[in-house]
């Protein structure tokens, strides 16, 4: 294969990968003195005209979406001979395919992996989209920049085969790859919505996480209901197995409705066994690298919350800071948090997930509800969680940071705002079709310090209408 000099304004400098539809090669952008991927339409497609729309269906959903977790297309344009081409932002961490490659990623980093992963389709899911063909290979690492050097983001590539959930069944192709694919995507008429892509994440979490991921396979379709037996890896909390058996059903009503919800099971199953809280921060090779590599850090892309339930997108709380839940009713203090307990609820001090103070700490956080272990993967559960962050004060407001927690399945009502203890809130409630009736969004600066305050608050169905700012009343942090 001959590789051509220039494509566009780009000098190519080398291949970076073939595919099964198109070719990426390394160019160079002289004007931004930067390095780019650019994805051309393979020679053998350009005929098929339904592949050169799909080809450009990925460009234009990557564009429509624009989101750090996500692949960034900054351009696309055509060859001489008429072949599609996109320009993308280059990942130069390579590929997690690449990484399982080299070896085996520690436990710790694999679980946080698998939970960014979770993250970055779930940004899909919001938008109504399915990947369809979740792989090793399309999980890449991107170098944070100077802002964090040695950290890296993980970012969902490839939506060659992602489809508006609308328009994403019938398709006469097989779409799809081998081993993580969904049964139901070897049926030309079946429906593929987000629990095909859950089914991924499954196989994902198998591959990252079990002690014989070749051999932890599905059931077979005469076998549906089998239970696949999946032996992890020591280290990994014992519940998580339960998680990836769900995501992995054969029927895709058995599995997670979506990303989210996934997301918010395996941080429930992850809950009892946790990690140093400086772990996520603290420089050193998840996996293998090649030499000469610097070692990196993941970085949490975006404030994770807490998920609670199929309609809440990113990641969910960590366990850690005080530990057990205290007694139900009065006050329960954790940090800076203090909070007034509703009648019958108790609480439980968390770490912030993805949120770090200048240090490199996780920054403090609780859950409250009648069960707060359950809380965040139990819909039928009323609950809060409450978090403290000096780090996302100083990046955007309470209005921008409710404005990028929207819940995709429901109806907001107009924001709204009230002055409890000290603090001015903005109040977002939202009427849901799907999982917990009600989710209530709502945020705050601290009184005395450049610090914001959030509370995620899910009321109890028979909750009077001062219940949301009574509780937002009991919220204390000094």
């Amino acid at each position: 294969m001959t590789a051509p000099q220039q494509i566009g304004p780009y000098a190519i400098e080398r291949l970076l990968g073939v595919g099964s539809f198109a070719m990426v090669w390394l160019g160079y952008d002289p004007v931004l003195d930067a390095h780019v991927a650019i994805k051309v339409l393979a020679e053998n497609w350009s005929h098929d005209l339904r592949v050169r729309e799909r080809f450009r269906d990925e460009a234009r959903l990557l564009r429509r979406l624009e989101h750090e977790r996500l692949v960034r297309v900054h351009a696309v344009g055509e060859l001489p001979d008429g072949r599609p081409y996109a320009v993308l932002a280059w990942a130069d961490g390579g590929s997690l395919r690449d990484r399982l490659a080299a070896g085996e990623i520690p436990v710790p980093a694999a679980l946080r992996l698998l939970g960014e992963v979770c993250a970055g389709v779930a940004v899909l899911h919001r938008h109504g989209v399915v990947h369809r063909d979740l792989t090793p290979g399309n999980i890449l690492f991107r170098s944070a920049g100077p802002e964090d050097p040695g950290a890296e983001q993980v970012l969902i590539a490839d939506l060659g085969l992602a489809k508006a959930l609308a328009a994403a069944s019938g398709l006469t192709a097989r779409a799809g790859t081998p081993g993580y694919m969904a049964p139901e995507q070897d049926d030309p008429g079946a429906v593929i919505d987000t629990r095909a892509d859950v089914y991924g994440l499954g196989r994902l979490g198998i591959r990252l996480l079990a002690a014989d991921p070749l051999g932890a396979n599905p059931p077979r379709p005469d076998q549906p209901r089998r239970v696949p037996e999946i032996r992890l890896r020591d280290g990994v909390p014992p519940a998580v197995a339960g998680v990836l058996a769900q995501a992995t059903a054969h029927h895709p009503a058995d599995r997670h409705p979506d990303a989210a919800a996934l997301h918010a099971a395996l941080v429930h199953a992850s809950a009892p066994v946790r990690a140093p809280a400086a772990s996520a921060r603290t420089t050193g090779s998840p996996s293998p690298r090649p030499e000469g590599r610097r070692p990196y850090r993941l970085r949490l892309a975006g404030a994770a919350i807490v998920a609670v339930a199929a309609a809440v997108g990113g990641a969910g709380a960590e366990p850690g800071g005080t530990g057990s839940p205290r007694p139900v009713g009065g006050t329960y203090t954790t940090g800076p948090l203090t909070v007034a307990l509703p009648a019958g609820w108790s609480a439980r001090g968390t770490t912030w997930a993805g949120q770090y103070d200048a240090d490199g700490a996780p920054e403090p956080a609780l859950v409250m509800s009648p069960q707060p272990r359950r809380w965040a993967a139990d819909p039928g559960l009323p609950g809060a969680f409450v978090g403290l962050s000096a780090t996302t004060g100083a990046r955007t407001t309470p209005v921008g940071f409710l404005a990028e927690r929207t819940h995709g399945d429901c109806v907001p009502a107009p924001a709204r705002t009230t002055r409890q203890a000290n603090v001015e809130w903005t109040v977002i409630r939202y009427r849901c079709d799907q999982g917990r009736p009600q989710i209530v969004e709502s945020a705050g600066l601290h009184p005395g310090r450049p610090a914001l305050v959030y509370v995620q608050i899910a009321p109890p169905a028979d909750a009077a209408p001062e219940f949301v700012d009574t509780l937002l009343a009991g919220v204390h942090v000094r």
